[in-house]
């Protein structure tokens, strides 16, 4: 398995979803980023992060609420937010960034 560092590191863009389980947002956003990894296909790595089984990985990238997104390429953040989004704002977002 990949680790985190790797991951991030490398120079696809990576989507970083901090999600909980019992968190009504994060639920909302499944079908959003199976849409929009369906629609970008290999131009995005998009993973998530349980929070509650990483909480040091949580806690290195101060996730204070949930979901968070926290967008890497080469292992820079390029942008970072909490809170659901919709899929259109979302592929707005990424491709000021691809």
């Amino acid at each position: 398995m990949e680790k985190f560092n790797d991951i991030i590191n490398s120079n696809q863009l990576t989507l970083v979803d901090f999600f909980a389980t019992w968190c009504g947002p994060c639920k909302q956003m499944h079908p959003v980023l199976e849409q929009l990894k369906a629609d970008l296909g290999d131009n995005i790595r998009i993973i998530k992060v349980d929070v509650d089984k990483n909480g040091s990985l949580a806690a290195a990238y101060r996730i204070q609420s949930v979901p968070t997104f926290i967008l890497f390429r080469a292992g820079e953040m390029l942008w970072r937010q909490s809170g659901a989004m919709n899929l259109a704002d979302l592929k707005n977002l990424l491709a000021s960034h691809t």
